[in-house]
């Protein structure tokens, strides 16, 4: 079941950060879901190793969304698209 949730928060999200990021990146589903798991990662990482939170908290879910809209900015760059 702990997969089945990762994936669902990973969709929210990527969807989330697609919403947010100004510009248009053609990513599918799958691409969506990674990047929003990737951005909790991260975040979880960061945060947790910073101190800022605990696993679970809301500002986990508040941080996954700002470090998934960096990964799509950092994305953008990379494959030279519109992002800005």
């Amino acid at each position: 079941m702990g997969i089945i949730w990762t994936i669902i928060l990973g969709f929210i999200i990527g969807v989330l950060a697609k919403f947010i990021h100004p510009g248009r990146e053609n990513m599918g589903f799958l691409a969506t879901v990674l990047l929003g798991i990737a951005g909790s990662l991260g975040a979880g990482m960061i945060g947790q190793l910073l101190g800022w939170y605990r696993a679970g908290e809301g500002a986990g879910f508040i941080a996954s969304v700002i470090v998934a809209l960096l990964l799509l900015f950092l994305y953008g760059k990379i494959r030279g698209g519109s992002s800005s």
